[in-house]
């Protein structure tokens, strides 16, 4: 099978920046199509979907980890990271994916698990094998305290000690995650070679970029050092559940230590190689995420983009909130580069955990869709879908098994994509899936939408098109003119041309002054909108819209 060498694809070379500003639409492979009857999503059903993805208009599309693994993390737990696990297909059809995807003008954006492997991982058995072998330092392994106990008091995002007993070494393992998730030892640069090699693989195949799980976890601090303990009014559930005690440390040693950085700049350079590609990190740090954020994308020399879960955690984002974390964001200079989302495979879905109305997501959508940076939607989002409730019986993520009930896991957010309303499947497999299609989630399919022209689906598809038709909604700078807990406004500037965009985040009407009647309405926005004079009238729910073409010495607020 061929494909595009992006070494000389002159379309990623005249446009090496497309990433910023770029809507990126994340499909979890195992619950996007079923092509072959298992129940399981695969690389040939996301082939077989990709005119619809087309249809949005969005610029890339980001893939849930598809190698071969033994899925008890469901795919996070590499096995082998230069090949396709059987359930989802060969290379051969990925090759065949990308090929489709980019004659549709779509990008790829994999995502790399680099921080840790599976247990099933060759590395792995090698280094847990003995102590003096050739790959004994490939993985963190340290010994125990004199009365047996684990080296520190590291936790597990997913429960427990970070920090597993090996009979046949004698020494702890590090895990940050699952026990069958053995740590990398990045402070090996025999390590840090091998995970660039594997980049560059997957690149040489013609990928256009990387999602970097867990980024800031990569090296962790060599002398083994306690985290302090967090104080009670500083905890937060930006990186873990509220149940989790992992929220009662300052994760100040078993992550986002200064390593971590010279890594990036070494995987920035393999992608330097291959103009047009690009990368987004996944910050976990719930106290530092917005500097970490800014700090792991500043100079040119580290990633391109990166989120934290500011808008990915449960408080609920009023206009105050918004305008606190663009501050932040913007504070750090222009050169580091945002990537915002509401909703992916690790949170609930935000129309539920925001409790949002119909009206009140589609606010929201133009607001994420209005902010300074890249944006992230994920699979389902365009079609509103709330979060699944599947009951315990049918639950397939451990962590979720793990501090049920108060925490249901992830599962209720990875349910199939539902394409069809008179399907109990919903057009997503001919076997039962392997998570259950709630029956509410049939009436909002792609089939009953697609048709419809006030659907929400067709409302995300006018919205993306809007941001791509003007440019200061993409690159633009960002000023912020007011926030209050129920509204905000700013104007986004790109050269000679500015939008002001106001959002009404209440179930009351509001009206607000235009900085001067030089500014109007602008009517391709997909809302609707009064103006009289310099006076805007919004009803609940609404945003606007408004143009100033500028001339030179001319000021967005004039």
């Amino acid at each position: 099978m061929s494909y595009t060498d992006p070494k000389t694809d002159t379309t990623s070379e005249t446009n090496a920046d497309w990433w910023r500003g770029a809507v990126i639409y994340q499909i979890y492979p195992r619950s996007f199509q079923d092509s072959n009857g298992d129940g399981i999503g695969d690389l040939n059903g996301i082939r077989k979907r990709l005119e619809y993805v087309a249809s949005l208009g969005v610029d890339a599309i980001w893939l849930s980890p598809f190698f071969t693994s033994p899925m008890l993390d469901f795919g996070y737990d590499v096995s082998d990271y230069r090949d396709v696990d059987p359930m989802f297909g060969t290379l051969s059809d990925f090759d065949a994916l990308i090929a489709r995807a980019h004659e549709l003008g779509i990008k790829i954006i994999i995502d790399l698990v680099l921080s840790h492997s599976s247990e099933q991982h060759p590395w792995f058995k090698e280094s847990r094998s003995s102590r003096d072998n050739a790959k004994s330092d490939w993985y963190v392994w340290a010994d125990a305290n004199l009365d047996g106990s684990p080296p520190n008091n590291w936790l597990s995002i997913f429960g427990g000690s970070a920090w597993e007993w090996d009979g046949t070494r004698m020494q702890y393992y590090m895990h940050n995650f699952l026990t069958s998730q053995p740590d990398l030892n990045f402070h090996n640069m025999d390590v840090q070679q091998e995970l660039l090699d594997v980049a560059r693989f997957w690149l040489e195949r013609g990928v256009d970029g990387f999602r970097l799980d867990t980024v800031n976890f990569y090296a962790h601090d060599q002398q083994l050092r306690n985290n302090p303990p967090l104080p009670v009014e500083e905890r937060n559930d930006k990186t873990a559940p509220a149940v989790n005690p992992y929220n009662w440390q300052d994760h100040l040693f078993d992550k986002t230590q200064p390593e971590n950085l010279e890594f990036i700049k070494r995987l920035r350079l393999v992608l330097n190689e291959f103009p047009g590609t690009t990368t987004v990190g996944e910050v976990g740090e719930g106290q530092r995420g917005p500097q970490v954020q800014a700090e792991y994308t500043s100079g040119g020399d580290k990633l391109h983009m990166a989120y934290d879960f500011a808008l990915l955690s449960n408080e609920y984002p009023t206009g105050t909130h918004l305008a606190d974390t663009m501050a932040v964001a913007n504070s750090f200079g222009e050169d580091s580069w945002a990537c915002w989302a509401y909703s992916n495979h690790d949170v609930v879905r935000h129309g539920s955990r925001w409790s949002l109305s119909d009206a009140a997501q589609r606010a929201y959508a133009a607001v994420l869709l209005s902010l300074r940076g890249s944006v992230c939607l994920y699979q389902g989002e365009e079609l509103g879908l709330p979060e699944a409730d599947v009951p315990f019986e049918a639950l397939q993520d451990p962590y979720g098994k793990r501090f049920w009930p108060k925490f249901k896991g992830r599962d209720g957010c990875r349910t199939p994509q539902v394409w069809q309303s008179d399907n109990q499947n919903g057009g997503f497999s001919q076997a039962a899936p392997w998570l259950p299609v709630p029956v509410e989630h049939l009436a909002l399919s792609v089939q009953s939408q697609d048709a419809q022209q006030g659907s929400m689906l067709n409302f995300y598809r006018s919205l993306i098109s809007f941001r791509k038709t003007h440019p200061a909604l993409t690159d633009g700078s960002f000023e912020l003119l007011e926030a209050s807990e129920k509204h905000i406004r700013f104007i986004r500037t790109s050269g000679n041309t500015a939008t002001l965009c106001a959002f009404n985040l209440s179930d009351e009407p509001q009206e607000f002054e235009l900085p001067s009647t030089s500014w109007e309405i602008d009517t391709m926005a997909p809302f609707v909108s009064s103006q009289e004079g310099a006076t805007l009238r919004l009803a609940p729910w609404q945003a606007a819209f408004a143009c100033n073409n500028m001339t030179k010495g001319d000021t967005p607020n004039g």
